[in-house]
């Protein structure tokens, strides 16, 4: 069974930096996508930033300059380093892994962009 735990959300002031982080347990193939959505109450959970095994990104518009997504496979872990947050990034960060067809989220976390 794969579960996905997301850790690093809080409290950060616009303009601060967070960096989220999230790891895979049990097996899982070698060849996989990872990625990062976020979904603020009553919209669509939207793609922030996506990273393959052979290390090939993507990332959102709105947050291309400011959020690198980088992982460790032997750890099995994604991260999202984010910097230059605003107070419309606060929302629940969800990761999402996709191992052919299998998809597996993990339970979210919470980011607040406040002073």
């Amino acid at each position: 069974q794969v579960q996905l735990v997301e850790s690093g959300g809080g409290l950060v002031q616009p303009g601060g930096s967070l960096r989220l982080s999230c790891t895979a347990s049990g097996s899982i193939f070698s060849i996989n996508v990872m990625e990062w959505y976020r979904q603020a109450p009553g919209k669509q959970r939207e793609l922030v930033a996506g990273i393959s095994s052979g290390g090939s990104t993507n990332y959102a518009d709105s947050v291309k300059g400011r959020f690198t997504i980088y992982r460790d496979n032997a750890k099995k872990t994604v991260y999202l380093q984010m910097n230059s947050l605003k107070p419309e990034g606060t929302t629940v960060y969800y990761c999402k892994l996709v191992v052919g067809v299998r998809v597996y989220w993990g339970q979210g976390t919470q980011v607040t962009v406040s002073s």
